[in-house]
C-alpha cells in the first residue's frame, strides 16, 4: 500500500485512533487498580489493627467473634479452610502489605474477600461476608468494546465505499490489455464511487461484447466455411461436367450466403437492442434454407413439422435450426434427426449421448465438451441460443431412454 494513497492515509488514521483508546483506557485501568488498592486499604486495615490488638490482648473470644459478626466479617479458624484458600489457583491476591510486625493480605475467591493475617507464630483469616458486586469492571469493559466495535465498523464500511475506487485503479491499467473483467464493480448503490464503478463496467461490458463477436465472427468463418470449401475442393477434382459445375456454383453461392449470415450474426450479438426485421414465415422454408445451408439431401431429416407460422428473421433463425440439425446429425448414432412441432414449439431429437454438461455452459462461446467433434469451436449452441433470444425463442434440454430433445420454446409476448 503507497503512502500517498488514500486507503494508506484511513489505515494509519484508524490505527492512530485504536492506539489512543488503547493508552487512554489503560491508564484508566491503571488508576482504577491504584483507587481500588486504597479503597481496600482504608476498609480492611482498620479492621486488621482492631483484631491484633484485641486478639493479642485476650484472644479470639466469643465477644470479638460477636464484635466482628457485627462489621460483617467472620473469623475463620478452621486450618484445612485456610490452607485451601492459600493455595487455591484461582485465588486472587489483591493487596500484599505488611503492617507493623504482622504479613496482610487482601485474598479473593468467588466473589468473596478474604484477610489473611500471618506474623512468626501465627496465622489468622477473616471473611468479609457482605463483599459487595463489582458491576463497574463490566461496564468498563462493554464501554471499551463498544468504542473499538465501533471504531471498525466505522472502518471498514469507509473501505467497503472505497474499495470500488480500488478496483478501478487496479482494473483501469489493464483495459489497454483487453482485459475486461469488471463483474467486481456490480453494485446497485448510488454514491459517487459505486456509480462511478458501476460506469465503467457498462462501459467495459461494451468493450468485452465488441471483442467477443470479433472473436466468433472469425472462428466462426473458418468454423463455417470449412464443410463448402471442402466440397468445392472436392468437386474440383472430379470430371468437369454440367452437374458438377452447377454443384460448384451452388458452393460459391452458399459462401457467399454464409458470409451474409455471418455479418447479420455479428450485428445480432453486438447489437445494444436487438431488434430485429422480422416477419411471418412458414417454418418449412425455414428448415428448407437450413437443410441448403447444410447441404444435405431433405431425406436426411424426418421432417414431420406442421403447417406452422413463425414471427422470425428469415434467414437467422434458418442458421439456428441449421445448427440444431448439424448438432444432431454430427452427435446422433447415425439415425434420422426427427424435426417436428408442439403448438408454437419446435423440438429436434436425436438418438446419441447425453451432453456432459449443463445446457447453459453451452451458451459460452468455445464451449468445451468430452463429445466435441474435431475441428469443432463450440459455437454452435451460442449462435442458437442469441438467434432464439433475438427472435423471442429458448433452448430447451432433455435427455430420456437415450434420446437428445432440443426444444426451441415460444415465449409469450407482452402486450
Amino acid at each position: 500500500m503507497k503512502r500517498e494513497s488514500v486507503f494508506f492515509t484511513i489505515t494509519i488514521s484508524f490505527v492512530i485512533s485504536i492506539l489512543l483508546v488503547i493508552v487512554s483506557f489503560s491508564v484508566i485501568i491503571h488508576n482504577k487498580g491504584v483507587f481500588k488498592e486504597k479503597h481496600l486499604s482504608k476498609k480492611y486495615f482498620p479492621i486488621v489493627r482492631k483484631f491484633v490488638i484485641e486478639n493479642k490482648r485476650d484472644g479470639i473470644t466469643d465477644a470479638l467473634i460477636s464484635d466482628f459478626k457485627v462489621m460483617n466479617i467472620d473469623i475463620v479458624q478452621d486450618k484445612g479452610t485456610r490452607t485451601a484458600l492459600l493455595y487455591n489457583p484461582k485465588t486472587k491476591v489483591l493487596i500484599n502489605k505488611r503492617v507493623k510486625r504482622f504479613h496482610t493480605k487482601v485474598l479473593k475467591l468467588n466473589k468473596t474477600n478474604y484477610i489473611y493475617i500471618k506474623n512468626r507464630n501465627n496465622e489468622y483469616l477473616l471473611k468479609d461476608t457482605n463483599t459487595e458486586e463489582d458491576h463497574g469492571k463490566f461496564v468498563f469493559f462493554l464501554v471499551f468494546g463498544i468504542i473499538i466495535v465501533t471504531l471498525v465498523i466505522s472502518y471498514l464500511t469507509t473501505l467497503r465505499k472505497l474499495y470500488p475506487l480500488k478496483i478501478l485503479k487496479d482494473k483501469v491499467t489493464t483495459l489497454g490489455d483487453e482485459n475486461f473483467d469488471f463483474d467486481c464493480c456490480d453494485t446497485t448503490k448510488k454514491d459517487e464511487v459505486s456509480l462511478l464503478a458501476l460506469e465503467f463496467k457498462n462501459t467495459a461490458q461494451k468493450l468485452q461484447t465488441l471483442k467477443e463477436s470479433r472473436n466468433v465472427f472469425i472462428r466462426n468463418i473458418m468454423h463455417e466455411l470449412k464443410t463448402p470449401i471442402t466440397k468445392g475442393r472436392f468437386l474440383i477434382e472430379l470430371n468437369n461436367t454440367e452437374e458438377n459445375v452447377e454443384k460448384l456454383k451452388k458452393v460459391f453461392f452458399n459462401l457467399e450466403t454464409l458470409i451474409n449470415d455471418f455479418a447479420s450474426i455479428e450485428e445480432l450479438i453486438t447489437s445494444s437492442t436487438n431488434s430485429l426485421d422480422k416477419n411471418y414465415y412458414f417454418l418449412e422454408d425455414i428448415v428448407d434454407e437450413a437443410v441448403d445451408k447444410l447441404m444435405i439431401e431433405s431425406d436426411a431429416i424426418n421432417n414431420s413439422t406442421s403447417n406452422l407460422k413463425v414471427h422470425v428473421h428469415f434467414k437467422l433463425f434458418s442458421v439456428a435450426i441449421k445448427n440444431l440439425i448439424d448438432n444432431a446429425i454430427k452427435y446422433g448414432d447415425g439415425s434420422k434427426p426427427i424435426l417436428k412441432t408442439q403448438d408454437e414449439n419446435i423440438i429436434i431429437e436425436n438418438h446419441g449421448k447425453e451432453l456432459c454438461n449443463e445446457l447453459e455452459s453451452y451458451f459460452e462461446p468455445f464451449s468445451k465438451d468430452e463429445n466435441k467433434k474435431q475441428g469443432s469451436f463450440g459455437l454452435g449452441l451460442y449462435i442458437v441460443h442469441h438467434v432464439l433470444k433475438a427472435n423471442g425463442y429458448t433452448l430447451e434440454y432433455e435427455y430420456d431412454n437415450g434420446i437428445n430433445t432440443f426444444k426451441c420454446m415460444k415465449v409469450e409476448e407482452n402486450n
